[in-house]
């Protein structure tokens, strides 16, 4: 039987909660500012490229940093409250 989770405490999975929510406005913030920064040195007024080219930049580039920080922010969170180690692994 598995043992229970830090997270099925309501005052640690706040405090884990909201920590993550920081975390993602944190990324949020770097995310709009990296993006501004390459579209700002990818623009040059003389080139050929349509605006679906920005648009398509801006797009991957913070689809792909917001996905890695969440992705990363969840695992920070299942680390941080201690949810891993209630995983009762038969292998070790």
């Amino acid at each position: 039987m598995a043992r229970k989770s830090p997270l099925d405490d309501p005052q640690t999975a706040a405090f884990a909660w909201a920590r993550y929510r920081r975390l993602m406005r944190f990324m949020l913030l770097i995310t709009v500012g990296v993006v501004a920064l390459a579209v700002a040195l990818l623009y040059d007024g003389e080139s050929a490229a349509s605006i679906h080219y920005y648009i398509a930049i801006a797009l991957g580039i913070g689809f792909t940093m917001l996905l890695a920080g969440a992705l990363m922010g969840l695992v920070f969170l299942s680390s941080g409250t201690g949810h891993d180690d209630s995983i009762d692994d038969k292998m070790h």
